[in-house]
């Protein structure tokens, strides 16, 4: 199976947080899985970290692309149709960073590891506990 990581699993699943739910944890761990992290969800994280709003268990610079390399998860980029369907989503999500996730897992196919309810207003499967 393949997963598309919302910003809070990752931080979460690299903070080895309790909050993670433990079936999250292990779809995440398990090395049939493919993981993929949005490079928008990378961005999002760059921006709170300058911004003092976000420290993490470990440095942004180790964590991209390091950890990620080191854990067998890729970077999803931005492409057009991603962009495309982005433009079409009703604004049941105000947040422009989870909007492009709910876009780029309706076309990549692709469900999201998330604890947010309101990806469940759009056409994309949410997995969460």
């Amino acid at each position: 199976m393949t997963y598309l990581l919302d910003a809070h699993t990752l931080l979460w699943f690299v903070a080895g947080d309790a909050t993670l739910p433990l079936s999250v944890r292990n779809l995440i761990e398990d090395r049939k899985t493919r993981r993929f992290v949005s490079i928008a969800t990378l961005w999002e994280i760059a921006i709170k970290v300058n911004l003092g709003k976000l420290t993490m268990a470990v440095g942004f610079k180790e964590l991209a692309p390091h950890y990620l390399l080191e854990n067998d998860m890729s970077i999803l980029p931005i492409s057009v149709p991603h962009l495309q369907r982005f433009v079409q989503l009703p604004y049941h999500h105000r947040d422009p960073f989870d909007r492009l996730l709910i876009a780029q897992s309706i076309v990549e196919d692709m469900p999201i590891l998330s604890r947010d309810g309101v990806f469940d207003a759009y056409d994309s499967e949410r997995i969460w506990g």
